[in-house]
């Protein structure tokens, strides 16, 4: 089975003092129904690139620590599919490096080439064939989700368990995905 995960908010937590509601607002909206991400202007890449410091972005260690042990069965193979930006592309190697996240995955994908995330998301999930896909993005999933609807989607989150889409599934832990 090919499994897929997202970094941000599943292996790396969000700067404590900002509001998840803020970063999604400065990153993506809807126009006529269609999810757009913004690439942001140089300033704003500076601004970003400060927000990315280690020190703000704390590894989740019981994720980590969950997918050190799946990957010690050695029983699928685990792919880390991430959406972050070109300009953060040495903070999120150096991040990759600092807790080891390389040697848990068969292979590593970011979207350094600044594309659409849901999009590169959907082209890296079809070249792969994944099976089990986890992000904690649910407008992209949703996206996802009715284009690949042999995949089965996890949004991770922290109020909601339930079936939202035939597809996609509302979890609040890492483990809940296979049970």
């Amino acid at each position: 089975m090919n499994i897929g995960f997202d970094l941000d908010k599943v292996f790396i937590g969000y700067p404590f003092f900002l509001p998840d509601f803020i970063i999604d607002r400065l990153y993506k909206k809807k126009t006529n129904g269609e999810l757009i991400y913004r690439i942001p202007k140089k300033p704003e890449q500076l601004l970003r690139l400060l927000i990315h410091h280690p020190l703000l972005r704390q590894p989740i260690k019981e994720n980590i620590e969950f997918m050190r042990n799946l990957a010690s069965k050695n029983t699928h193979r685990h792919y880390l599919i991430s959406s972050r930006l070109g300009f953060l592309k040495n903070k999120t190697l150096n991040i990759i490096k600092k807790h080891k996240l390389n040697k848990l995955f068969e292979d590593l994908y970011f979207n350094f080439d600044n594309k659409q995330a849901h999009l590169f998301k959907n082209e890296i999930i079809q070249k792969l064939k994944i099976d089990l896909y986890v992000d904690d993005d649910r407008e992209l999933l949703i996206f996802l989700a009715k284009k690949n609807p042999k995949t089965k989607f996890f949004w991770l989150n922290k109020k909601i368990k339930k079936t939202l889409e035939k597809n996609l599934f509302a979890i609040n832990t890492l483990p809940e995905m296979f049970s």
